[in-house]
């Protein structure tokens, strides 16, 4: 791919066929992506095989998971929100718009970077307690906790501001910046968690210095002559003209990202009470799971977010129409395909985290039930991307709240009243939860995307 600045990648956008496109966009993203997941998973292998306390110490490290989603639910607010506005403006034409947008973006990542890291260090033990921590654990998570946080301004303009260079069109720079990240936090895990043996301590601090690395290596690509919409001093002051439909647009990534801080809360705070540290460390490997594939699946809508945003911009609903079935078709191949897996061998993803034997006996059961409507889960994660990349924020946030706050959040502490086994009825709520939701995200799509595909028609039509 070439990613040199210039209009010829705006005009494929327009012009190129959607599978090949889509392909040449996704590849990287989804590279980027699945190289991502060693930003959040290294560290937890590496942990999990720590001698005598691998186990403990996993659990505390998950323990600390609504703190890393939260990080991550203000950077989509921002970045999410604003990268497809971006790319509508482009599509518009008016590349000096999206400019002022990327500009006030950025601005506003560093302020809630700033104000994150304030609260974590005030009141990150007491969250901690909250958040399902034991005795055993608080020791491993407290430490962690406050040396990730320390990072958030990292971690928000790695993650945050790549998403302006993904939604220009530069799928393979937004690739080398995750790359560059993860490499670094390959090397430095082993040596500052066992050569220097600081433990879960030099586990945090490897995956801040590597995020260190990734946003700087996204700024001089975002400052430099290379990129079509550059960051510039004129434009770093936030209009709330232009911030107000970037921050509507990004409340349901934004709900979707925080409520899984609250959905990891909820799982570990009833299964501390039901089953443990163990069952807690269970929910630990099945969400890390749950990661490793729906990292990747966010990738590929990525990869399509620029071709919908921007023939959506264009007003050609024909392009805009191909590109959500292309993901659509690609996303739940991938889903279904790798719903078989876990399926058929737990066991294999299990090891990867730690092989206590009461950990494996639990988390097998566990991780199939838990993961058991993952294989429909691309219908749902197509039509809220598409619905994200057309604007369409409403439905977009009412998908996201459906199926986490009106649905999952209260069956975690509903079912267990119903079943014996309990720590089964916790497990038991994904898969509920998820199959309505999905079904609910079926008749959404009819509601709202193709009345939105009509209304393109129509200016076709009156455009020619």
């Amino acid at each position: 791919m070439n990613d040199q600045a210039n209009p010829g990648m705006s005009q494929q956008l327009g012009t190129a066929p959607i599978g090949k496109l889509l392909l040449k966009l996704a590849a990287p993203t989804v590279v980027a992506q699945l190289v991502n997941l060693l930003y959040n998973i290294v560290d937890r292998i590496y942990i999990g095989h720590m001698p005598q306390v691998g186990a403990l110490a996993l659990t505390g490290i998950g323990l600390c998971f609504p703190v890393v989603y939260l990080i991550g639910a203000f950077t989509m607010l921002v970045a999410q929100g604003g990268a497809p506005r971006a790319a509508i403006a482009m599509g518009s034409g008016d590349n000096a718009l999206a400019e002022k947008i990327m500009g006030g973006c950025f601005t506003c990542l560093v302020a809630v970077a700033l104000a994150l890291t304030a609260l974590f260090w005030g009141f990150g033990e007491e969250l901690l307690w909250i958040f399902g921590c034991s005795e055993e654990t608080i020791v491993y998570a407290l430490p962690y906790m406050r040396i990730y946080s320390s990072g958030s301004l990292f971690v928000m303009m790695a993650l945050g501001m790549n998403l302006f260079v993904t939604t220009q069109g530069f799928a393979t720079v937004s690739m080398r910046t995750v790359i560059i990240g993860a490499l670094c936090n390959i090397v430095l895990d082993p040596v500052f968690i066992y050569g220097l043996d600081m433990g879960v301590e030099g586990a945090a601090l490897a995956t801040v210095i590597s995020q260190a690395v990734s946003g700087i290596w996204v700024l001089r690509f975002l400052t430099g002559k290379k990129t079509t919409l550059r960051l510039k001093r004129s434009t770093l002051r936030p209009s709330w003209r232009l911030m107000a439909p970037v921050l509507a647009l990004g409340v349901a990534p934004f709900v979707m990202q925080s409520t899984e801080a609250l959905l990891n809360i909820s799982f570990n705070s009833s299964l501390q009470r039901y089953g443990g540290d163990i069952a807690v460390g269970a929910m630990t490997v099945a969400s890390t799971v749950m990661q490793i594939v729906w990292i990747p699946a966010q990738g590929l809508g990525q990869g399509a977010q620029p071709i919908i945003s921007y023939n959506y911009g264009a007003r050609n609903a024909k392009r805009v129409k191909e590109a959500f079935f292309a993901l659509l078709k690609v996303s739940c191949i991938f889903l279904a395909s790798f719903w078989l897996l876990v399926q058929l061998f737990p066991q294999v993803f299990i090891r990867i985290f730690n092989n206590n034997p009461l950990l494996m006996d639990t988390a097998k059961w566990t991780l199939r039930l838990y993961t058991a409507v993952l294989g429909m889960f691309g219908v749902q994660m197509s039509v809220q991307q598409t619905f994200t990349a057309i604007g369409k924020a409403k439905a977009s946030l009412f998908i996201a709240c459906l199926r986490k706050i009106i649905l999952l959040i209260p069956l975690i502490f509903l079912l267990p009243q119903f079943f014996e086994n309990k720590v089964f009825a916790v497990f038991l709520a994904e898969p509920v939860s998820d199959f309505i939701s999905v079904t609910a995200a079926a008749i959404t799509f009819f509601l709202v995307f193709r009345p939105a595909l009509a209304e393109l028609e129509a200016d076709q039509s009156k455009a020619e």
